[in-house]
């Protein structure tokens, strides 16, 4: 983990209040698995006072670039949404534990499922199975046709499905309407978005290998404040977890949900 001054490379809008940013900088080479994040002090005054977990979408060591993808909503991203190229931006990073790229064997499938502005982590770890000879499929779920993101470059790493709650595009419902559909044999399941989601993918593949990344409030980033505090399941030893330095991935089953 370390503290950088990261510049703006490029900010782009994807689609209905979501946009891209891609950052330079050291912390990159920090970076050691899929599913990490950063805390964006998004100004340097201390308003807002804190800062911003936002997940790495993808990153080019070599290059000392990262991308990240956030929904400008509250005001710290609807600040962080004005910054141009150029800008300079105070990040954290990387914190957390990510995905594990080496759960799933070259030769195997895997499924990934994400829901709104849990997409953007699962980009990375795609590219990374991909990169080691794993097939993908990825199961997208949102609102709307006008908040899907991201569909093409998905689809270049594997079958991409869409899911949006109206109908407006691919299959109407939720997630699991699509995960249903696929019959196929898989031997792991990778899967960010909001908590009822989770829940639900769980549930559909209990019994299958899978890992689950969290999303919560968090205040420091770090495991100090227990502000992203969850209940473990009665199978774990301990009562709880931090959200931002135990996880934010977990195997399925460790949280209680």
């Amino acid at each position: 983990m370390m503290k950088d001054r990261m510049i703006v490379q490029s900010q782009r809008k994807l689609s209905d209040k979501i946009y891209e940013m891609k950052l330079k900088g050291d912390l990159v080479g920090e970076i050691t698995s899929p599913g990490q994040f950063v805390h964006i002090r998004v100004t340097d005054s201390f308003e807002p006072l804190l800062r911003r977990p936002i997940s790495i979408a993808a990153y080019d060591q070599a290059e000392k670039q990262m991308t990240i993808i956030y929904r400008a909503e509250g005001r710290g991203t609807t600040i962080l949404s004005e910054k141009r190229a150029g800008d300079e931006m105070d990040v954290l990073g990387p914190l957390g534990n990510g995905f594990p790229v080496t759960e799933t064997a070259s030769g195997e499938t895997a499924v990934l499922i994400g829901g709104g502005i849990g997409v953007p982590p699962l980009y990375e770890l795609s590219k990374q199975l991909n990169k080691k000879g794993v097939r993908c499929i990825h199961i997208l779920g949102f609102q709307s046709s006008e908040a899907v993101f991201y569909e093409k470059e998905f689809s270049l790493l594997g079958e991409t499905y869409i899911a949006t709650v109206d109908g407006s595009q691919g299959t109407t419902g939720f997630v699991t309407d699509v995960m249903g559909q696929i019959e196929e044999e898989f031997a792991t399941y990778y899967s960010c978005g909001p908590m009822p989601m989770l829940k639900a993918v769980q549930a559909t593949y209990s019994g299958k290998k899978g890992f689950l990344s969290f999303e919560q409030r968090m205040g420091c980033g770090i495991g100090a404040c227990f502000a992203c505090v969850c209940e473990t399941s009665d199978n774990v030893s301990k009562p709880y977890v931090k959200v931002c330095s135990d996880g934010p991935v977990f195997e399925a089953g460790v949280v209680s949900i």
